[in-house]
Order: structure tokens, then C-alpha cells, then sequence
């Protein structure tokens, strides 16, 4: 069973719960789903020493105003000459 702990000030919001080793491999696709929907924090364990930490991510949802923007500056920066060949792309991130 996961122990609850309190957060110390200035962590994230949530509660933060420490599971061993074994437990987490053995149900790790229910914690990761209650992680992401109780946003609780697991410590995952090993010989009562931490060894991972799991945060759950959360979703943002952009506004269509948030979207628009980013397509015209977008545009913009293409008008400028502000793009890469997909050949450029793939050097610059070492493929």
C-alpha cells in the first residue's frame, strides 16, 4: 500500500505518495492513471532509498485566439525568409 506524505511548501500541488519497486512495476498503468487524474506525485522506491519520481503532466488546452496568433507569426516569419529546407532541419538536429 502507497503511503501518503505531505508536500513541503513551494512544491507542486497535490499529494505525494512513495510506492516500492515492486509495487510500481506491478501496477504502474493504474498509478500513472491516478497520477494523471488525483494529480498525485509517486516516489517509486528501492531498499527504502528514492529512486524515480513520477509527476503527472498536465494537459493545456490553447484558446483559438493563442492558435491564431501562432499561425500569423508564423506566417510572418515565412514572409521574412525566416525558414529552414528540411535538409537544414535534419543537420541542425543531428540526423
Amino acid at each position: 500500500m502507497a503511503k501518503i506524505l505531505r508536500l513541503r511548501s513551494g512544491s507542486r500541488s497535490g499529494s505525494t505518495r512513495t510506492v516500492s519497486i515492486r509495487t510500481f512495476r506491478a501496477n504502474m498503468t493504474q498509478l500513472l492513471k491516478e497520477a494523471q487524474k488525483k494529480n498525485i506525485h509517486f516516489v517509486v522506491m528501492r531498499h527504502s532509498e528514492p529512486i524515480a519520481h513520477i509527476w503527472p503532466v498536465k494537459k493545456r488546452v490553447r484558446s483559438m485566439e493563442e492558435l491564431e496568433a501562432d499561425i500569423a507569426e508564423a506566417r510572418r516569419q515565412y514572409a521574412r525568409g525566416e525558414w529552414y529546407t528540411p535538409q537544414e532541419a535534419r543537420k541542425m538536429l543531428g540526423l
